[in-house]
């Protein structure tokens, strides 16, 4: 099966914002590796991720940009961790609990992500691989925030000033002496198995900075692994349906199949990838119309319609009511849900 790792819309923005702060064409070199040309509102979105490293490679190679990858890692923060995971970092008593959710869960930021824990002496490796891109190029640029994350969940219970001793990368990567600049006090290796930070096992016990209570977020919630075509194609059409969805030649080139084969594999799934497409863009359009505050003009645009009648007919042949009268029912039953 083959394995195409998908990355959080949220880890592609900062390298979009630093190429077109120095007057890039960013639309452009987006379009050019088949990703949204419009990122914005996009954060927890999913697009892949090897077009996305490309991406950033060539942002960094055509505009003279030097250490992008480290750059954008400096532009994200704690909060730009997808909701799920950080409820949890937030809600664990200790650094050792916080580390064994991001391990469990770190397939909702990046697919293909695999985080685990490795004792190291007096120390604690947090490493990180992503499945399925060994021997690949300029994986630097994902594994820069790979490790940056880390330090920020970490900061969470050390405190805001913690630096690790050391940062690995898995890439054949030297930090510039800008970049060693601004960590004087950790030592960089590069070409490891894994991309890892060293963390001393006196932290493990640190009790959480905020204020620690039991997360009501279940153990059993799905996680976005994208192992499969119909997964891939889920997770990742919906950052394209405000350009009104890709059509299935570039739907096949975005994940690295011909039009015959992404044809046959959804066949063997009993689907068609319009009908897939309408599946994506219905599914949309329902988590839209749950928020009062999207209109329905606009919910139609973003779910990929160019036409709100095309969209109102489309929905009701799907739900076999309006989308006015979705959302009514839907603020009913809400109200009427009862509370606690």
């Amino acid at each position: 099966m083959t394995v195409i790792p998908l990355t959080r819309c949220q880890f592609l923005m900062p390298f979009a914002e630093i190429h077109s702060e120095i007057g890039g064409p960013t639309s452009a070199l987006l379009a050019k590796f088949q990703l949204p040309t419009c990122l914005e509102e996009k954060a927890d979105h999913y697009v892949p991720l090897m077009p996305a490293v490309r991406f950033a490679t060539a942002a960094q190679g055509k505009q003279g940009i030097s250490e992008i990858a480290f750059r954008a890692s400096q532009r994200l923060s704690f909060d730009h961790l997808s909701d799920g995971l950080r409820a949890r970092i937030r809600h664990s008593p200790t650094l050792l609990v916080a580390l064994q959710q991001a391990c469990k869960w770190a397939p909702i930021e990046d697919t293909n992500l695999h985080l685990w824990l490795e004792p190291c002496g007096e120390s604690l490796k947090i490493c990180s691989k992503l499945l399925g891109t060994e021997g690949i190029s300029h994986l630097e640029m994902s594994q820069w925030l790979q490790n940056i994350f880390v330090i920020h969940i970490v900061r969470q219970f050390a405190g805001a000033n913690w630096t690790p001793a050391v940062i690995a990368f898995e890439a054949i990567y030297i930090p510039s002496i800008e970049v060693q600049s601004y960590w004087p006090n950790t030592r960089f290796l590069s070409g490891q198995t894994a991309s890892w930070i060293e963390v001393p096992m006196q932290l493990l016990s640190f009790p959480n900075l905020a204020d620690a209570t039991p997360s009501n977020a279940p153990e059993s919630e799905p996680q976005p692994f994208g192992k499969d075509v119909v997964s891939v194609l889920k997770l990742s059409l919906p950052s394209y349906l405000d350009e009104g969805g890709p059509a299935i030649a570039q739907a096949a080139e975005m994940i690295g199949l011909s039009v015959r084969s992404l044809q046959r594999k959804l066949s063997l799934a009993g689907l068609t990838y319009s009908g897939l497409l309408e599946q994506v863009r219905f599914n949309n359009a329902i988590k839209l119309l749950s928020d009062a505050e999207n209109k329905i003009i606009d919910v139609a645009f973003s779910s990929g319609y160019a036409d709100p009648a095309h969209f109102t007919r489309a929905f009701r042949r799907i739900a076999g009511c309006s989308p006015r009268e979705f959302r009514d029912r839907w603020r009913h039953a809400d109200v009427s849900a009862p509370s606690g």
